[in-house]
């Protein structure tokens, strides 16, 4: 657990959760391999690669790599996301509503919006600052560590519908206060000036960012017998610390073992650093010329993977039973879920379904097989995006959830232990 817990607690945005992640792979052993240059590696090695500042690659190569074990594949891989649905600071930030400070924001994701009203907010992400070569500027992550913002709702004495369901104007009515206007305020540049100060730069060297808004409570345990977690962020961190511990331990000595966190899934996957590109294909290939692998093994080799798809599952939800299959119920402390669908918006089919169900029954690991309540499709996951360019067997997994997409979440710890053994299990 307390791997999850560093991850909800310093993951703020997409760049801290792949900073941590960074810190931690190279305290158990991993190989930083520059992105831009060949790598260099070898049988038994332990390597990290950061495309992007926002997504990281973390693999092992077993010390007799070539040499697999009779029906099992050559690569395996798992993947998640270092992302989450919250509020993006827009450029040119500040706004002035008669006399408060106003902060303008836009979502990113699907974001169950009332959930932010009346949060403490903090701001974190990266800086980008002037530099002396022009296509190469400076990044630094920035936290502000404390609350900035809130987003005050509106009283039921002003609002006689406010019980009755709510369509937000996100221009309008999501709009946090940072503050009220003062002679020491710039109104036209107040936040920069506070992030020059913060960062101990001039103002006029910022140039751009890429910060959100995070909830900054803490993770609490809840339940008589504080069987359950409310936390920030666990879609999809709780798969990021998932596939960090289960690559961190894993002992495959006949293959390669690969935890890929994209960036982007909360909106599409479509960017450089999402699941839909090529960017993992082109990966791919540059381990086998690193390993020295012939272009026709390595094709051979390529038609022997396994592809495990982790992120968060919807639990049963004990006051709307309605929106669960009637005999197919996934609860809260009963193991990780294995996810299917008929339209393909997971990846697993009955016999990827049918690889983890005997895992899982390997080691005594619960598990649950979720399918959604028809009409319901739920969301798509970075499985079907990834197998369309690695056209591998595979499997969609995560742990039970309820409030997803909240700015609060709910799970139990119990089935995040399962996990991590899952993919512990899977990867060695």
């Amino acid at each position: 657990m307390s791997v999850l817990l560093d991850v909800l607690r310093q993951g703020k945005s997409p760049v801290q959760v792949v900073s941590f992640a960074k810190g931690y792979l190279k305290q158990n052993g991993f190989e930083e391999c520059d992105y831009k240059k060949a790598f260099a590696m070898a049988p038994g090695g332990k390597y990290l690669i950061q495309p992007f500042p926002t997504m990281f690659v973390a693999l092992t190569i077993g010390e007799d790599f070539s040499q697999r074990m009779q029906g099992e594949p050559l690569m395996k891989v798992a993947m998640a996301h270092t992302d989450f649905p919250c509020f993006k600071l827009k450029s040119n930030p500040e706004n002035v509503t008669k006399e408060y400070l106003m902060a303008n924001v836009e979502p990113y994701g699907g974001m169950i919006l009332s959930t932010w009203f009346d949060r403490p907010l903090g701001l974190a992400g990266k800086v980008v600052l002037s530099s002396d070569n022009v296509y190469q500027p400076r990044e630094v992550i920035f936290d502000s560590k404390r609350p900035l913002f809130a987003i005050p709702s509106l009283a039921p004495h002003l609002d006689k519908n406010a019980n009755k369901g709510h369509e937000y104007d996100m221009q309008t009515e999501m709009q946090p206060i940072v503050g009220m206007l003062q002679e020491k305020c710039n109104k036209d540049g107040y936040l920069q000036e506070y992030l020059a100060r913060e960062l101990s730069v001039k103002v006029e060297d910022i140039l751009s960012f890429d910060l959100f808004l995070y909830n900054v409570d803490d993770v609490v345990s809840v339940g008589v017998e504080e069987e359950f977690i409310l936390s920030p962020r666990i879609d999809n961190l709780a798969s990021v610390a998932a596939l960090l511990e289960g690559i961190t331990f894993c002992d495959n000595k006949k293959g390669i073992s690969m935890a890929v966190c994209y960036d982007n899934e909360e909106i599409g996957s479509r960017s450089k650093q999402g699941a839909d590109s090529t960017m993992m294909v082109q990966i791919l290939q540059r381990v086998a010329d690193a390993l020295g692998i012939a272009p026709e093994d390595w094709r051979t080799a390529m038609t022997q993977g396994f592809l495990l798809s982790v992120d968060g599952a919807h639990a049963l939800h004990p006051n709307y039973t309605s929106k669960s299959d009637i005999t197919n119920e996934v609860f809260l402390g009963k193991g990780p879920v294995i996810k299917t669908s008929a339209s393909q918006r997971y990846i697993s089919d009955s016999q990827g379904t049918a690889v983890l169900m005997q895992l899982c029954k390997r080691d005594n690991i619960p598990y649950q097989v979720q399918v959604n309540r028809s009409g319901m499709p739920g969301g798509q996951t970075l499985g079907p995006i990834a197998s369309s360019y690695l056209p591998w067997q595979g499997a969609d997994l995560g742990i039970p959830m309820l409030a997803m997409h909240s700015s609060n979440e709910m799970a139990a710890p119990a089935d995040y232990e399962a996990l991590s053994q899952l993919v512990r299990l899977y990867f060695s």
